[in-house]
């Protein structure tokens, strides 16, 4: 199923202690959230897989930007 998903940015700490801007999606089915640090498409498109990858309900669905 496609699923289309709330893309947003901000910042996280990383491992160094350093405020770093980073990529987040939203799952628009059941709300679950992955980061990636940068801002870049391919931080979104990283996004995406880990909703795949980690999704809570153990679904199998496809997730595009909204």
């Amino acid at each position: 199923m496609r699923v289309r998903c709330a893309i947003s940015t901000g910042t996280e700490e990383n491992d160094n202690g350093i405020d770093v801007e980073c990529t987040y999606a939203e799952c628009g089915e059941c709300g679950h959230t992955t980061m990636s640090f940068g801002t870049s498409e391919a931080s979104v498109k990283r996004c995406l897989v880990l909703l795949r990858e980690e999704c809570p309900e153990g679904a199998d669905n496809f997730y595009v930007e909204d």
